[in-house]
């Protein structure tokens, strides 16, 4: 019985050893720009981005591949929280066309499946096998990620109430004197021809 609990003992410790030298040896350092980036996005998975989910939005954002305006569940503030990080210029948003919408369950002809609460990104949606599903209305970001794998088509999108508590006051351009001019440094540079 000792032999045994000190086989077991000594094992355990050589595992140990060797797991925490292999996370020192093998240790991939991440991007500090990224994970900052990503601490910013709303973590909603939703795609909407085109990209699969939210770090790698943010390691393309790092990497100056994609723009920091692609991303409607954040918003006008994720895209101003993004431009006082990186020290870019604040945009609209790309998807800013789409009106925000929320999706419903028709509750009469859902049957169940579950294949709409695996499709959600953020769990927007209740119920269980073989009986009726809804939404979180609070809670849906509007993704329609869980339109397309619905069997019976039961799910669809309306458009947000706008109420006095999420209105939001369109931010103004700026005025002449705030906009982005070149200095004339670079404005002489360009126009100097190449020797």
């Amino acid at each position: 019985m000792l032999n045994a609990i000190l086989a077991i003992t000594g094992l355990a410790i050589a595992f140990g050893l060797v797991l925490g030298y292999s996370a020192q040896r093998f240790r991939v350092e991440g991007d500090p720009i990224a994970d900052q980036v990503d601490a910013l996005l709303p973590q909603t998975q939703c795609g909407q981005c085109s990209y699969p989910g939210c770090r790698p939005y943010a390691e393309a954002i790092a990497s100056g591949e994609a723009d920091i305006n692609r991303c409607p569940p954040g918003g006008e503030a994720t895209v101003l929280a993004l431009a006082d990080l990186l020290g870019r210029d604040p945009k609209p948003l790309e998807a800013e066309t789409r009106e925000k919408a929320v999706a419903v369950i028709d509750e009469q002809t859902c049957i169940g499946c579950t294949l709409c609460i695996q499709a959600c990104p953020v769990d927007a949606i209740v119920g269980a096998a073989k009986q009726m599903h809804t939404i979180i209305e609070s809670e849906c970001t509007g993704c329609e990620l869980c339109i397309e794998p619905c069997p019976v088509d039961c799910i669809f999108m309306i458009p947000v109430q706008q109420t006095l508590y999420d209105w939001r006051w369109p931010q103004p351009d700026p005025s002449p004197i705030e906009r982005p001019t070149p200095s004339r440094r670079d404005s002489h540079q360009e126009n100097r021809e190449p020797a």
